[in-house]
Order: structure tokens, then C-alpha cells, then sequence
């Protein structure tokens, strides 16, 4: 078990496309289980590779303890529906700070496990906003989906806190 540091707002990583995997193996298990850790610890709903500073396509997602913890390696999205939805979103890498942000009420995800097998996964609610908001940090697009007057009141917000 091992806790890693989260790397925080505005760290230029996290604006930063990551890589795909292409080695499944003993060390990206450790990754995954490294990720799970550090979420639970932050405490979040889900993490990327890229938060704890590597810039890779891992996703892990912890929604209730009921389904328990999902790692998603590569994820795309190959369709999302047309109806949106609002929900309030947040981010390791920026604590404390949260805006809604319209995101599509359904998705459909490809990725692979960690064994590298391709799945496929659809998902509506908070898992399909968890899955679009992780994405987008894979992707480099960090609060992207707000406007830019929305954007600069979050980022004056967490300057603000992070001082004090």
C-alpha cells in the first residue's frame, strides 16, 4: 500500500495529454493499487495517473463499496447520448473547490482491464459523469467544460484557500 503525493492545480502536468499503456503487467497492478490508495486517502470517487504525477491512461473509480473499486486502462469514449445532465464536480488535484458542470447523461465506454482484454462498459448518472470527467483529465482538460468566467472563479477560490 502505498499513498502518493497528488500533484495540485496548476501544475502544467495536469494540462498535459497521457500515454497509453502498452506493457500489462505486475507493475501496472502496482500502479492501480498505488492509485486506489491515494484516492481513498485525498478521500475521492475517482483518480488518474496522471494526479500522482504519471502521465498514463489509468483511470481508477470507487462509486460504493457495493461494486467496490473499477481501474480502467485506456479508456475512450465511443458514444455518449444526446440528453446532458448537471452534476457537481470536483478534483483531487484542486481540493475543496467544486462547480456543476453539463455533461452527457449517458456514455459508452471502451478500455482495457489489467490483464489488457478490451471491455466494453456503458454507464448513466454519476458513473457516466465520473467516466467523462476522468477522460477528460486523461486528455489534458482540466475544468475545460466550464466557461471561462466559471474557470477563473474556481481557480481565484482555490488560490485563495490554498494561501490561507
Amino acid at each position: 500500500m502505498t499513498i502518493r503525493p497528488i500533484i495540485r492545480y496548476p501544475d502544467r502536468r495536469l494540462a498535459s495529454p497521457a500515454r497509453p499503456v502498452t506493457v500489462f503487467g505486475d507493475g501496472l497492478r502496482e500502479l492501480a493499487q498505488d492509485l486506489l490508495d491515494t484516492m481513498r486517502s485525498a478521500p475521492g470517487i475517482g483518480i488518474t495517473a496522471p494526479h500522482i504525477g504519471v502521465p498514463l491512461r489509468v483511470v481508477v473509480l470507487e462509486l460504493d463499496s457495493k461494486d467496490g473499486p473499477q481501474t480502467y486502462v485506456n479508456p475512450e469514449i465511443t458514444w455518449a447520448s444526446p440528453e446532458m445532465i448537471l452534476h457537481r464536480e470536483g478534483s483531487v488535484s484542486m481540493p475543496g473547490v467544486n462547480d456543476e458542470v453539463q455533461r452527457h447523461a449517458r456514455v459508452r465506454i471502451s478500455y482495457q482491464d489489467l490483464d489488457g482484454n478490451t471491455q466494453t462498459e456503458e454507464s448513466d448518472g454519476l458513473r457516466a459523469v465520473c467516466h467523462q470527467h476522468e477522460i477528460d483529465q486523461l486528455d489534458g482538460m482540466f475544468w475545460l467544460r466550464l466557461s471561462r468566467l466559471k474557470r477563473e472563479r474556481l481557480v481565484k477560490r482555490f488560490e485563495k484557500m490554498s494561501r490561507g
